[in-house]
């Protein structure tokens, strides 16, 4: 399963996305970190490794709900920073 792990100090969230089996709990050993997610700054900050996230689901990894969410929101943004460029 592909999904977040929290870390950071108390009242400031940070995340890694991670590859972690589904059984496992939030901040078990994971398999592999494939980005990272902070959302105390303004936009969002959204770091994915596409290739390897699309390499564990094709592997039959599923992604949480809000993993899911992330990759949408940052494929919605990713043409027009390419736009821009």
């Amino acid at each position: 399963m592909i999904r977040l792990s929290r870390v950071g100090a108390r009242k400031q969230p940070h995340y890694r996305v991670i590859v972690i089996e589904k059984d496992r709990a939030r901040n078990g050993r994971s398999i592999e970190v494939v980005g990272t997610y902070n959302p105390r700054t303004n936009p969002a900050t959204v770091d994915l490794k596409r290739d390897r996230i699309d390499y564990w689901t094709g592997k039959g990894a599923q992604l949480s709900e809000r993993v899911g969410k992330l990759l949408t929101q940052g494929s919605a943004v990713a043409p027009v920073e390419a736009a821009a460029a």
